[in-house]
């Protein structure tokens, strides 16, 4: 039977476990476009953060 020589360590143990807290990002709707977007970043469609215009809106040239 297969015995393991010296004792895995806290920090080894925690590196082979550190993925089990990964979690799928969150997205929240736009109040005023209705699309989804990650909390605190900008509306890449329209060109908002927070009620300002940031950037130029979009074209969409497709």
């Amino acid at each position: 039977m297969a015995v393991p020589k010296r004792k895995v360590t806290s920090m080894k143990r925690g590196h082979r476990r550190s993925a089990d807290a990964l979690t799928k990002p969150t997205y929240v709707e736009d109040k005023e476009s209705g699309e989804l977007r990650r909390p605190h970043h900008i509306d890449l469609k329209t060109g908002m953060y927070r009620g300002r215009q940031i950037l130029e809106q979009a074209d969409d040239a497709e």
